[in-house]
């Protein structure tokens, strides 16, 4: 297909205004490539519609015009999802101006939100009604709810309160032919046929675009407890999740697992963070939260971690003793992503598999990796108590990066075979993207892929959304 016309672009300016319609090489750039630098594509223009029927317009104007869309939110992703291809045939969505809160309904635990509002304005939102938003990512000062619910996004609370999937009651989506499925329905109980509101969660906006959604709002916290503890083994802190859950119930909301490398990782590119117990091979951050009032939750953490001291699950254990130390404790996870960013490229891997099948997963892969690619550092952390890990594959000191990045597909057949074979995914909650499309056809089942398709074609059977991702 040649690229668009001037009469096309035209067209999409009338619907969006003429200064929404980027097409300057300068104002166009930061939105053809993605976060982590790894895809870089081209676009004909950069369309930023401020409304649900600008969406549509540009949709249906794109449909007549058989022009690709790559729908785009904070551009925080991290397999390739929301960058054009090279091609320069497509034009980019950017969802950023739809920034509305529509309304919040605090008797009901609801707020309804436009996709481009960002993840962090959400969680203020609900604050300020004293309720809660409990998706946290680390990127959440700049990735939006359309990203997070078109990737199903995981994040930190997933233990507690689920993926995104499970925190939307109602939905809003333009099809790929401009017309507009309105289902902001802020009902938890609605068995009225097929839930068509997760067709597009996780789909990558292939299927649609998202355009804004019902969520779940929750109590808020009164008393929030933060530990992090020292353990000799992935085993133990497997016990030692069975021991915080037994302590604490479901005022569990996050236990993430991080090595000792790469903790000492996150400390060398942030150096002014704390080191409270260092020297061990693994550390576990512990989150409880409690919304009743004066909850014992701060002694009942201190109790839980002194037993499970003395029956030798942990090894030490810190407990924050204001929020800001919690923020820092927090911070050595949180920055983890970008110290690897910093330090080079690496091969990463975002896997979930049965707790049980963690510590056998970790000791079969290292061993494979160091046959393989003798001195690489494994850079691993993640959501234990869900069961999703980080896994990423550093070069040796001193090897070039792109001479180590050529061992992709090996180190990725490594890992995803074993991840496989544990009853695990490849996927946890990055998505499919550009990065994993080959990865997802060598894995799933062929009905399943058959099945994806299927629904790809019934829903978009020009292929205009998205092209490239996923399938």
């Amino acid at each position: 297909m040649a690229n668009p016309d001037a009469t096309f672009l035209e067209r999409v300016s009338r619907i969006v205004g003429r200064p929404h319609v980027l097409t300057q090489a300068a104002d166009v750039a930061p939105y053809l490539v993605d976060w982590r630098g790894r895809y870089r594509g081209r676009a004909c223009a950069v369309v930023r519609p401020a409304s649900t029927a600008e969406v549509a317009g540009v949709v249906a104007a794109c449909a007549e015009a058989r022009v690709p869309i790559v729908p785009q939110g904070g551009n925080t992703g991290m397999v390739g999802a929301a960058t054009p291809d090279a091609s320069g045939n497509e034009i980019v969505v950017s969802l950023g101006r739809m920034r509305g809160v529509r309304a919040l309904d605090p008797a009901n635990g609801t707020i309804t939100v436009e996709a481009g509002v960002t993840l962090a304005h959400v969680q203020q939102a609900a604050a300020g009604a004293g309720l809660l938003f409990p998706l946290s990512l680390a990127s959440e000062g700049s990735c939006t709810i359309g990203g997070n619910l078109s990737t199903n996004a995981g994040g930190t609370a997933v233990l507690r309160y689920g993926n995104a999937r499970d925190l939307v009651l109602g939905i809003e989506v333009v099809l790929a032919d401009g017309r507009v499925l309105n289902a902001l329905r802020g009902l938890r109980k609605d068995n009225t046929g097929y839930d068509l509101k997760q067709l597009f969660i996780g789909s990558e906006g292939t299927l649609g675009i998202v355009t804004a959604a019902v969520l779940k709002l929750f109590a808020a916290a009164t008393t929030r407890v933060t530990a992090l503890a020292a353990l000799a083994s992935v085993a133990q802190a497997i016990e030692f999740l069975r021991f915080m859950k037994r302590a604490l119930g479901d005022r569990l909301v996050g236990f993430e697992l991080v090595s000792g490398i790469a903790l000492r990782l996150s400390r060398k590119h942030h150096p002014s963070l704390p080191d409270p117990l260092p020297g061990h091979d693994w550390y576990v951050l512990v989150q409880a939260n409690d919304s009743a009032a004066e909850s014992p939750l701060g002694s009942q953490m201190e109790v839980a971690c002194a037993d499970a001291a003395t029956a030798n699950v942990i090894v030490d254990a810190t407990i924050a003793q204001s929020q800001e130390q919690a923020d820092r404790l927090w911070a050595l996870r949180e920055n983890i992503s970008e110290a690897q960013r910093r330090e080079g490229p690496n091969i990463k891997h975002d896997i979930s598999l049965p707790i049980s099948a963690i510590p056998p997963f970790l000791d079969d892969a290292a061993a494979a990796l160091a046959s393989a690619l003798p001195g690489a550092q494994l850079v691993t952390f993640g959501h234990l108590g869900d069961g999703n890990l980080h896994y990423n594959v550093a070069a040796p000191p001193g090897e070039a990066a792109e001479r180590f990045l050529a061992n992709t597909d090996e180190v990725n057949r490594i890992v995803h075979d074993r991840v496989v074979a544990a009853g695990g995914s490849i996927s946890a909650e990055h998505g499919i993207g550009q990065l994993k499309r080959g990865e997802l056809a060598h894995y799933k089942a062929p009905l399943e892929l058959e099945m994806m398709r299927r629904i790809k074609a019934a829903l978009d059977p020009a292929g205009l959304l998205n092209p490239g991702k996923v399938l």
